[in-house]
């Protein structure tokens, strides 16, 4: 009983701070001008925009089984997206309780004789791993739009590229060594995954007839996206927006095409994700 109540305070917790957060960023922008900029959007980059990101969770599933399959999970490339596909409607749209990860993690461990800690540790590794790539592409494109800070410290940060990678090799080799033999291609899938959803972000730019200073709205696309995996708030809600409200005045930027950009990723998100209520209806058709 206390442990339900607790799940709920937690859920309810995280709608209070994404809403708040909303109120607050709306309150900072002019909401007509937003308002005219979703009217007058392009809908072919739109559904541009939805393909890529479909086409990146596609690959974020196919590098999730990667690592289910290093240990002795072997589960068809179909029935591994349904199952992700389910998450993201689960972390999405029911943020309290077991959550996307904890019911993945709960569904394997009845299936398949392997120990809890190691399918825990594949899908901690399979988050860390896009956090990575998110990191990386960031420091990135910090160098190419040059904003005003000492570039010889610009320089010191492309080091943290490689050691990200070495201190991510070091956790595993520490904690769940038997995920490093596929830890070079899941990296690279993961930057796959990542520069989708930036082409993805790039579409919502043309969408919204966003033609200037592209790169350093792409830049606050990348660091929206480590902030959004905090686990305070509905899917990121709130705090992607709030990223981009003041990374618009940090870089010099229109706030409300900032803010528009956030919300429609966050509205394509909702909608790829809609599309797991299907298994959580129907779960028979998870036949793993």
């Amino acid at each position: 009983m206390k442990t339900a109540i607790n799940k709920s305070l937690i859920t309810l917790l995280k709608v209070v701070i994404s809403f708040a957060a909303l109120y607050f960023v709306f309150t900072k922008i002019d909401v007509s001008q937003l308002i005219s900029i979703y009217k007058d959007a392009n809908h072919f980059w739109v559904v541009m925009a939805v393909l890529s990101f479909a086409l990146s969770k596609s690959i974020a599933a196919f590098r999730l089984n990667r690592f289910f399959t290093s240990i002795d999970i072997h589960i068809s490339e179909i029935q591994n997206l349904k199952l992700y596909l389910l998450g993201m409607f689960y972390n999405l749209f029911l943020p309290g309780g077991i959550g996307g990860d904890g019911y993945k993690i709960f569904i394997l461990n009845k299936k398949f004789e392997v120990r809890t800690k190691n399918i825990f540790w594949s899908v901690l590794a399979d988050r860390m791993s896009g956090v990575y790539a998110l990191f990386s592409l960031s420091v990135i494109l910090l160098y190419i739009i040059k904003i005003e800070i000492n570039f010889n410290y610009l320089s010191v940060v492309w080091l943290l590229i490689p050691l990200g990678l070495f201190f991510f090799y070091f956790i595993l080799k520490k904690f769940a060594s038997f995920l490093n033999k596929v830890l070079i291609k899941t990296t690279l899938l993961s930057f796959l995954v990542q520069l989708m959803q930036l082409v993805s972000a790039y579409f919502i730019l043309k969408a919204l007839g966003v033609e200037e200073f592209q790169f350093r709205y792409l830049f606050i696309f990348l660091i929206s996206s480590i902030v959004a995996m905090l686990p305070i708030s509905i899917g990121g809600m709130g705090l992607r927006e709030l990223t981009f409200l003041y990374g618009s005045q940090f870089l010099f930027l229109d706030e409300g095409s900032s803010v528009g950009i956030s919300l429609m990723f966050y509205l394509i998100t909702a909608f790829v994700s809609l599309t797991g209520i299907y298994y959580s209806i129907r779960t028979e058709r998870i036949e793993i």
